[in-house]
């Protein structure tokens, strides 16, 4: 009865997107530290701290990579360097570029900086200079030379009345230069690497330098010379001095006097006092850390460190791009921005209501995004890529394996969303590439790994809430399943049953049997030509799904295991498949970047998802099957939204909508209504309804001038439309008339400067000149039969007339086209007589042809219309059976008693009335259009 209700799934449409933000390069924060700006790319982008999204984004014209950038403190002016050896001034709020000047420097900026009342602009350059620009007056005041190599490093003095500039390049040395002579006054060498930061003492005389050379020094301005050198044991990229008058007893500042924090490659945040040059304080590792150590080069090393003054914070920026926010005193983890994420290997929903997803990218570490606020939780634990996930069917207990050859079981808090480890195992000899989960409780996990083994672990009962406590798990079944690498595993809705999928070809079930009993091979499932990446048991039936590297997916039953059906579409590898709409539907994702909605039934693909531009690792679903997310190598990851039944109910309102819509209009068109009517079928977007009501209102007395007035009172975009429409109608003999009499009113009362307004206004005139010129030719033609037609029947009128009458008093019928009465033509057939039945001639009664009107009728289907026309005339000439003259077969061209100026004076006047006709039968627009 479930499956009656059950509506299969059409389309789904994107809800958010978590895309990279920052690549690495330089970052700075607003002053009001509400702002944080950083590179990537082509882009700067700048990214809201409260709610983590990139609010702003400043692109080159050019798409060249920014080398660096400047905000100035006012936060106000923001201005970059890129390849293309050009400065850009920005209003950043706007994402509008106010000015762009060329850069003096031959090579490109390396180093950007403004001053204190954000005036003056430094630059340091690769080729050893340092320029200063007025960005005021906008002309450059200064080009100091003399540092030798990359200038990477410049500062001003935060004393402006000084006008000193710091700057360090790869010399290792530290160069004070004097603004009003332009000369370097001091050399400052202590230091046998880069130097990476210098900061100042809040009143000017002493400065803190730290470089790679794992030391940091303090400088007396004054004297200019280094009054301590500290030993910090790890390469130092950032320091940051503590403020004065604080209590910081909580990181071990117990004694007046200078104080900093440094941050560098070990990954961890250290404070220093300067008097004794001693740590005092030491940041504690993350968990997972091992021994809490990190080597030199870790992806958790710290390339930036940032103070956040007024709130009393502090920004750090790992190597692997991620952004942390900590609160002092005591270093406590604010917010996490993951700025890149490289290749995305896996993703799944977790958490109460699937209200996080959880990551997993070409790293060692976990990502916990929570989708409301796009807030980031980073788990350590791995020590290797993390390659595959799974969660259990409660939502909160999750596992991860990865190329350190082991498992790891996580746990989330329902109510704080933190994440720990709880549980690892580690008893795989090569890396583990598949993990599932059991679906029915929290028993057990399956791991499959590239050593060709599966193994089934047990979890601890009950399971640790904190990772003080941190379970060992060991595995309770070990089995040799396969020849290469185990690239899927399964587990069937009921816990009773395994899959496995394998680089082999091959696709094996098992049976779990009772805890404690060896895994038992029930059967191989052999068909695809390549590697086998997926394997999923549909939720309801006896059904396996596999997916493959040869592009397709098969769908195989498990008591014969013989292939049901195969489905084809993807270009590629067909990387992960999920069953969804109760099993009766699939969703797969390919090595194509595409998500294909598939429906079994029909083997139809539905629909095609496209949104990201390389392999799409991870594919996963909600457990209310509403939502599905996507992870790409692109390192995007986008979450979808069904939105079958909010298509349809748009669709059915949609077509309510046209069923109200059209009875109105056949309600207007009753009431004659006539330009309301016009306005709602312009509306529908209907072509052929306005077709409609402009025949309508045509047929009614004074239908032109009623046309005209209507037509006039439109506004611009439905004119735009109706000339659009006309360009069509006027392509068919059947509406073009209908065409011409609106075109007719838009040449004659629009200004060509008007006409030309409307959008695509040059390609639709240029579209109406050859048909209209096609429609003149044809009038002209069917005027021309029809005149000879009326010659003729004329002809014989003279001919059986008597010799009494006065024949030149009779001339040629001048009564006027539209009082012309319908006239007779009889037709012969083949050999008959007159009157005879079938073969003989038929009569048949017709307008005047020379109506411009029936013209047309004639005309409108073919030129055959024409011919027959001809045929018509000439039947007069050639009739079978006795003429009017009282002679078989042959009419006289002039009766007896003629002259030869009489049949002059005569062709004249056909001749004058044949050009009258012709100007009052053509339309005028057609002469405007073909003129």
């Amino acid at each position: 009865m479930a499956n009656v209700n059950l509506q299969f799934k059409t389309n789904y449409a994107v809800s958010s997107t978590i895309e990279p933000f920052y690549k690495g390069g330089k970052v700075q924060i607003s002053k009001d530290e509400n702002y944080i700006f950083c590179t990537c790319g082509t882009r700067v982008n700048v990214l809201q701290i409260v709610t983590g999204k990139v609010v702003h984004s400043i692109e080159q014209d050019d798409q060249e990579d920014i080398t660096s950038f400047a905000l100035s403190l006012d936060d106000e002016i923001l201005v970059t360097a890129s390849k293309a050896l050009l400065l850009k001034q920005w209003d950043w709020k706007q994402a509008q570029c106010t000015r762009s000047w060329r850069a003096i420097h031959n090579v490109p900026i390396a180093s950007m900086t403004f001053d204190p009342t954000s005036t003056l602009l430094a630059t340091g350059g690769c080729d050893g200079t340092i320029k200063l620009w007025d960005v005021v007056k906008q002309y450059c005041t200064h080009n100091l030379k003399g540092s030798s190599g990359v200038v990477h490093l410049v500062n001003f003095h935060p004393d402006m009345s000084l006008l000193q500039l710091f700057s360090s390049a790869s010399d290792c040395t530290i160069r004070v230069w004097d603004l009003r002579s332009s000369q370097c006054v001091c050399v400052l060498k202590s230091h046998y690497s880069l130097v990476t930061s210098l900061t100042f003492t809040p009143d000017g005389a002493s400065v803190v330098s730290s470089g790679r050379d794992k030391i940091c020094t303090v400088w007396d301005l004054k004297s200019r010379t280094a009054k301590r050198t500290v030993p910090v044991y790890e390469a130092v990229e950032g320091v940051v001095l503590l403020p004065e008058g604080r209590d910081f007893t909580d990181i071990g500042v117990k004694t007046d006097g200078l104080h900093f924090i440094t941050a560098g490659s070990k990954g961890v945040l250290r404070v220093w006092e300067a008097s004794s040059a001693r740590c005092v304080f030491t940041q504690t590792l993350p968990s997972g850390s091992q021994d809490g150590q990190v080597d030199e080069g870790d992806p958790r090393g710290l390339t930036y460190c940032l103070p956040l003054p007024s709130s009393l914070q502090l920004a750090t920026v790992t190597a692997e791009h991620n952004i942390l926010l900590y609160q002092l005193p005591g270093l406590t983890t604010q917010k996490q921005f993951v700025g890149y994420n490289d290749e995305v290997l896996d993703v799944k929903f977790l958490g109460k209501g699937d209200s996080h997803i959880v990551v997993a990218t070409n790293s060692s570490q976990l990502k916990v995004f929570d989708l409301a606020t796009s807030s980031c939780q980073i788990l350590y634990g791995h020590t290797d890529t993390v390659l595959s996930l799974d969660v259990f069917k409660n939502g909160s207990l999750f596992v991860s394996c990865a190329k350190d050859k082991s498992v790891r079981l996580w746990r989330q808090d329902p109510d704080s969303g933190e994440v720990c480890c709880v549980g690892l195992g580690s008893s795989h000899a090569n890396a583990v590439g598949s993990i599932t989960c059991s679906r029915m409780k929290e028993l057990f996990f399956v791991s499959g790994s590239q050593d060709c083994t599966i193994k089934v672990w047990d979890l601890p009962e009950p399971v640790p809430h904190s990772d003080s406590d941190m379970f060992q798990l060991t595995a309770r079944v070990t089995e040799k399943a396969h020849d290469k690498d185990v690239n899927s595993v399964a587990v069937s809705p009921n816990n009773k049953l395994l899959a496995s999928g394998s680089q082999d070809r091959l696709a094996k079930l098992w049976s779990l049997g009772a805890p404690g009993a060896n895994l038992a091979l029930l059967g191989v499932f052999r068909g695809h030509r390549r590697g086998v990446w997926c394997v999923q048991f549909s939720p309801m039936d006896q059904v396996l799904a596999t997916s493959s590297a040869d592009g397709s997916l098969k769908l195989w039953g498990l008591q014969d295991f013989s292939c049901l059906k195969t489905f084809e579409g993807h270009d590629a590898s067909v990387l992960k498949l999920v069953f969804v709409s109760r099993g009766t539907q699939l969703l797969s994702s390919g090595t194509d970047g595409l998500v294909k909605l598939w429906t079994i039934k029909t083997n139809e693909c539905v629909k095609t998802l496209d949104a990201h531009q390389d392999k799409v690792w991870g594919l996963h679903t909600t457990r209310k099957d509403d939502r599905m997310v996507t992870a790409s190598a692109d390192s995007n990851i986008t979450v979808w939204t069904d939105v079958t039944e909010v298509e349809q109910a748009e669709e059915q309102a949609k077509q309510e909508d046209q069923i109200l819509k059209k009875q109105e209009l056949s309600n207007l068109l009753h009431e004659k209504k006539y330009l309301k009517a016009l306005g709602l079928a312009l509306s529908l977007d209907q072509p052929h309804t306005v077709l409609k009501v402009i025949k309508a209102i045509r047929q009614e007395e004074g239908g032109d001038e009623q046309l005209e007035t209507t037509v006039l009172k439109l506004r611009q975009d439905q004119k735009e439309s109706m000339l659009r429409y006309c360009t069509v109608w006027n392509t068919n003999a059947r509406s073009c008339l209908d065409a011409q009499a609106v075109i007719r009113v838009m040449l004659t009362h629009l200004s060509p400067e008007e006409l030309l307004q409307f959008q695509g206004a040059r390609s639709h005139l240029e579209g109406l000149i050859p048909y209209t010129e096609r429609h003149m030719q044809r009038i002209g033609r069917l005027l021309q039969a029809s005149m000879f037609l009326d010659y003729m029947w004329q002809k014989m009128r003279v001919t059986g007339a008597t010799a009494s009458v006065d024949y030149q008093d009779e001339g040629m019928d001048t009564t006027p086209l539209e009082q012309r009465h319908v006239f007779r033509i009889e037709r012969f057939g083949k050999g008959g007589d007159e009157g005879s039945g079938k073969d003989g001639a038929e009569e048949e009664e017709t307008e005047d042809p020379n109506c411009p009107a029936d013209m047309v009728e004639e005309e409108e289907d073919s030129d055959d219309d024409e011919i027959s026309v001809t045929k018509k005339a000439s039947v007069h000439r050639h009739r079978n059976g006795k003429g009017q003259n009282g002679k078989d077969g042959h009419i006289d061209s002039c009766s007896e008693g003629s002259s030869a100026d009489e049949e002059e004076d005569q062709g004249e006047a056909k001749m004058s009335r044949c050009q009258m006709i012709q100007t009052a039968a053509c339309p005028p627009s057609l002469q405007m259009v073909t003129s």
